[in-house]
Order: C-alpha cells, then sequence, then structure tokens
C-alpha cells in the first residue's frame, strides 16, 4: 500500500514547496517534462523511513545535451547518477493493474542525472523543497520497440575518463521495479491533483551507486544496445 506516501506530513510538506519552486520556473518561461525519482533503493527508504521513493520534477531548463561541459563551481556535493528513462506514450490514469501500466509506456532510454546533495540527505522535507537535488538531465535516443518497459538484455556500461567503472546486466537491482516506480509516481501525482501525462519522461532512479564528482571528468553511459550519453564535468567556472 502507498497510502503513507500520501500521508505523510514530511512528504506533502515537501511537495507542496516543491510545488511553489516549480511554479516559478514555469512562470519564468520554462516548461515541465517530467518527473524523477530518488532514494528508492530498499537501504534509503529504510533510512528515511519512507515506502516508496521521493518524487521531483524535470524541466527543459535542467535539460542538457549529451556531449556538453557543465560546470560543478560552488556546488556542495557533485554527484552524476546513470539512469534508465521512461516516456510516456499516453496519460496514466489508472494504475489497479500492471498491464494497464505497461500499456502508456512507449519507450524507454538512458539517462544522466546531475545532482548537488546539498542539504543532509536525512530530511526527507528539505530534500522534496529542494527537488531531490536535481540539477541537470542528459536524455539520450530511445528504443520504441521495448514499449510497456521490456528491459531484456540490457547492459548498463559506466565509463569516467574512458575507463569502465561499473556495469550491470539488472538495471532495476538498485532502483526497484520501474512499472512499480511509475505506478507510483502516478499514484502521488494524482493524491496532490496533479496527472502523469503522455510525452513526459520520468528517470527512474540510478542503476549503480552515484558517481561522486570531485575533479574534471567525463561521464560516459552506455545503455547497451540502445544509446551512449555523456557529459563532461569540470570545477573551472563557466566564462
Amino acid at each position: 500500500s502507498m497510502n503513507s506516501a500520501h500521508t505523510d506530513p514530511r512528504i506533502l510538506r515537501g511537495m507542496t514547496a516543491q510545488r511553489e519552486l516549480r511554479q516559478g520556473r514555469l512562470n519564468a518561461g520554462e516548461k515541465l517534462i517530467g518527473w524523477k525519482v530518488g532514494f528508492g533503493a530498499p537501504a534509503a527508504m529504510e533510512r528515511l523511513k519512507i515506502d516508496a521513493p521521493l518524487v521531483g520534477f524535470l524541466t527543459d531548463g535542467a535539460l542538457v545535451r549529451s556531449g556538453a561541459t557543465i560546470s560543478f563551481a560552488g556546488w556542495t556535493k557533485p554527484a552524476a547518477e546513470p539512469e534508465i528513462a521512461v516516456y510516456m506514450g499516453s496519460d496514466l490514469l489508472d494504475t489497479s493493474n500492471r498491464a494497464t501500466i505497461q500499456s502508456a509506456i512507449a519507450s524507454i532510454g538512458p539517462a544522466i542525472e546531475l545532482a548537488d546533495i546539498n542539504v543532509p540527505p536525512e530530511d526527507v522535507e528539505a530534500i522534496l523543497s529542494g527537488n531531490i537535488y536535481n540539477r541537470h538531465v542528459i536524455l539520450g535516443q530511445t528504443d520504441p520497440s521495448r514499449a510497456g518497459c521490456v528491459l531484456d538484455g540490457l547492459v548498463g556500461h559506466i565509463h569516467r575518463n574512458g575507463m569502465e567503472v561499473a556495469s550491470t546486466t539488472d538495471p532495476q537491482a538498485s532502483t526497484g521495479d520501474l512499472i512499480d516506480i511509475v505506478r507510483h509516481v502516478a499514484d502521488l501525482l494524482a493524491a496532490v491533483g496533479e496527472r502523469l501525462r503522455a510525452g513526459e519522461v520520468i528517470i527512474t532512479g540510478s542503476i549503480v551507486p552515484p558517481l561522486w564528482i570531485a575533479s574534471e571528468e567525463e561521464i560516459r553511459f552506455t545503455l547497451d544496445p540502445i544509446d551512449t550519453i555523456s557529459i563532461n564535468l569540470t570545477p573551472t567556472a563557466s566564462a
């Protein structure tokens, strides 16, 4: 049962503050492109005393093209997270059965999220208020032959400065079941008067432990056989 996510006062207060942050960005001309989840790994949920991942938003203002260079000057604790992006083909109103959720998913592809852990990762309300640390997202090509969130045969490879540092053949091991994640996002949005809509993307959580960034480097994520995306990170303030 996901009820406690909708009744946990920390989550309701945090989501209210997050909505104000989002509205400010939309008022400034950014467009909503989708949603992100965080803290979905079992150990993280236990530590925060939550029974489902936390949910945040993504705007086109956070979107960065693959291969770009991003400065993390002034960030507190930068991290890069390789994730699976799930793209919605239709609005999801009924989450009562798995097949309905699957039929709403049009395709999947790779994503890299850049985050800055700038408030304690124990304070649920503060984490939500700041949109779960999101700074940027890089999205790759998508594979519509994997509509319904077909993960068979996917392998994730993560490279730092050309050296492979992690790989996984089970992309749900760290995130939990992706269909359940989509259901939770739809249910939580419905509980706060929103809707999960066609055309939106959900980045579903890091498939490996976060990569902590301290110096200049290139992070590359291959979600084989779909696509490879990369981002260059620099501690130098951008010109």
